[in-house]
């Protein structure tokens, strides 16, 4: 759901309330979620591992994920009310610790589990009985090797998001899923950087094609390319494009060349403070103000007003351009398990001008470089920088979403 701020223009110019993105949430809650103890446990599973079963007085969106340094098991719920004491007293399993129990960001509550022994998420579903409406969590725990698990926590594969299930089935998100415009870089007559014959918008294009596929796949997102071909689209007709979808998020691709010098590693990009002045100042006098914040017409404001509202929400969306820059710089550096000196930068980009959507440009590496030319024609690579990216949009949308309610309140 976008920010829109119809207050505004309805004469209300003292103080804004947001709209968050509420991610995940499968239906209206009746009250807050309860755990109950007398049906749940944690316990040593008979051939290895360990089974979690959570008792719950209804369904709830959760999250659950592996973490390291120390090793433990995460599970993050929305509107449960619990505590650490009866955390501690349903847990029998002799390869868990101290559980703990508290509060991890408004609205949301987290169960901490310390693993003794280097274990893996095998499955993790809540079902809901549709006759009285309690659900019931189960998680699996495997047992793996010290070698597997770091490589599990590395690459992202132990995260799993998503909204309680019903009948074995994932539960549809009230809201809709977060819509994602991905942009690939160049098109048609301009093919961006070209090396040994290889081109940048054939690079970028290929890479986007597999990210929206599996950000469809996980059935929290949508997901749709602002060119789904060899087509030529100007800068400012990609954010149009981008709006037109109704894209929560813009992530536009790109994979450079150095005419001088050596670089290489992925960089994520924000819009610079300088250039979004330049931005606010172009995007007034060139773009239809009608269009230029959702659902909001500015058609027949003032100038000075149409001017204050856009930078109004400019400032909003940089902050928030900016969380989601950070997240993917550690989401991805997590994934392929390296990072460059630098990985987060701004400049002046077009592109990242629009002032509703949080924007960011990942520079997926420079083709001049061998290792990176190398990683983009690997599969098994793209695949990797795909999963750090959407494990970054989960944990954004989520801290997103939380910040949204602060600001509302």
């Amino acid at each position: 759901m976008k920010r829109l701020f119809k207050t505004l223009i309805c004469g209300v110019v003292i103080a804004l309330a947001p709209m968050g993105i509420h991610w995940a949430d499968a239906q209206e809650l009746r009250a807050i979620a309860r755990i109950n103890p007398d049906n749940s446990s944690i316990t040593d599973r008979l051939f290895g591992g360990v089974r979690v079963r959570l008792s719950l007085s209804q369904g709830v969106p959760y999250r659950i994920f592996i973490a390291d340094q120390p090793k433990r098991l995460i599970l993050d719920f929305k509107t449960l009310e619990w505590n650490s004491a009866g955390a501690q007293a349903i847990t029998t399993s002799e390869k868990i610790g101290a559980a703990r129990f508290g509060v991890a960001l408004p609205e949301w509550s987290r169960l901490v589990l310390p693993l003794l022994a280097p274990m893996g998420i095998e499955t993790a579903q809540m079902s809901v009985d549709k006759s009285n409406g309690n659900a019931e969590l189960l998680v699996e725990l495997r047992s793996v090797s010290e070698a597997s698990f770091h490589a599990q926590v590395s690459s992202s594969q132990s995260e799993i998001h998503t909204s309680f299930a019903e009948s074995g089935d994932a539960a549809p998100i009230a809201s809709g899923p977060l819509m994602v415009a991905i942009d690939p870089g160049h098109g048609g007559v301009d093919p961006g950087a070209v090396v040994q014959g290889y081109k940048e918008k054939d690079l970028v294009l290929r890479f986007a094609r597999e990210l929206k596929e599996a950000l469809i796949r996980t059935g929290r997102y949508s997901a749709e390319l602002t060119r789904g071909g060899d087509d030529f689209v100007s800068l400012t007709g990609r954010i149009e494009r981008a709006r037109h979808m109704g894209a929560d998020v813009f992530l536009s691709l790109h994979a450079d060349a150095l005419a001088r010098g050596s670089a290489s590693g992925i960089t994520v990009y924000t819009l610079s403070a300088k250039a979004s002045s330049e931005a606010a100042a172009q995007l007034a006098a060139h773009l239809d103000r009608a269009d230029l914040l959702a659902g909001v017409d500015l058609e027949g404001t003032d100038e000075t007003i149409a001017t204050v509202l856009m930078d109004i929400v400019r400032v909003e969306t940089e902050a928030r351009s900016n969380a989601l820059a950070s997240e993917l710089v550690e989401g991805i550096a997590a994934s392929v398990n390296r990072s460059r000196k630098r990985p987060k930068l701004s400049a002046a980009f077009t592109v990242l001008k629009a002032p509703d959507i949080p924007s960011v440009l990942i520079e997926l590496g420079f083709i001049t470089s061998k290792r990176d030319l190398r990683n983009l024609l690997n599969e098994a690579w793209r695949e990797q920088v795909v999963n750090g990216i959407i494990a970054s949009l989960d944990k954004w949308a989520l801290a997103d979403a939380a910040q949204a309610d602060l600001l509302r309140k």
